[in-house]
């Protein structure tokens, strides 16, 4: 018998080994669905790009988002489990009320960052709870710090990025996005980017209702990109390939 055998069955116990297998496991169900999202950061804007899978022909596609607001400014796209991904966003979303009701300024994505990784963090050390099998990616115009792009893990670990993925194909898309990314890179550059990282990582030539675009701008608030804008950056890219 493994040495490691029947931890598994606890969240809060160690494996001799220093595992915590739940949350590997919460991870695991984030690639699950067999989607992946991309994000990268411009030099005055953030995009997110994720694919868009209609599991029946009588669902409304518009019914499938992964790509949410949190506040005007500050969006988020979620890769996992749908149902958990709605959860935290409506978590995120008061503390973003709670913030701005209390502090009386809009809170800053760094700040909401935190604040959702302690939550999924204080889901790991409670045995009466479940961790999210989602992963949440944040993104917004800072006033003072400019673009933000943020990655947050079931774990509740989260770190700022340039560019970063999510999903079942999410390190190929990292291994690709970090050869292209800049500093210097404006907003159409930015969209193609995202864009061409994850055709490349999926091998895909996308349609526009394949896949969602969103991007936050300067003075801009997040929003969605309509089909027609998306037409238009992947005609962009075919005319360059």
């Amino acid at each position: 018998m493994s040495r490691d055998a029947g931890y598994d069955r606890f969240l809060t116990i160690f494996s001799p080994e220093g595992r915590l297998y739940q949350i590997e496991y919460a991870k695991k169900a984030v690639d699950a669905g067999g989607l992946t999202t991309v994000a990268v950061r411009g030099k005055d804007c953030v995009c997110v790009v994720t694919q868009r899978k209609v599991p029946d022909k009588l669902v409304d596609p518009a019914s499938m988002t992964r790509v949410f607001n949190i506040t005007p400014k500050i969006g988020c796209v979620m890769t996992g489990l749908m149902a958990d991904g709605r959860s935290l966003v409506a978590q995120a979303r008061q503390e973003a009320y709670n913030f701005q009701y209390n502090n009386g300024y809009p809170i800053p994505c760094s700040s909401l960052a935190n604040r959702v990784a302690d939550i999924n963090q204080v889901n790991t050390q409670h045995a009466g709870r479940r961790t999210m099998g989602c992963d949440m990616i944040l993104c917004s115009i800072d006033d003072e710090s400019g673009p933000q792009l943020f990655h947050i893990d079931p774990a509740g670990h989260y770190f700022g990025y340039k560019a970063t993925a999510s999903g079942s194909k999410a390190q190929e898309a990292v291994s690709i996005v970090e050869k292209k990314v800049r500093d210097d890179m404006d907003d159409n550059t930015t969209i193609q980017t995202a864009i061409m990282t994850l055709q490349t990582t999926v091998s895909a030539d996308f349609k526009p209702e394949d896949i969602e675009v969103a991007i936050v701008q300067n003075s801009e608030n997040f929003r969605l990109l309509s089909d027609a804008e998306v037409e238009e950056f992947l005609t962009a890219i075919a005319e360059r390939d």
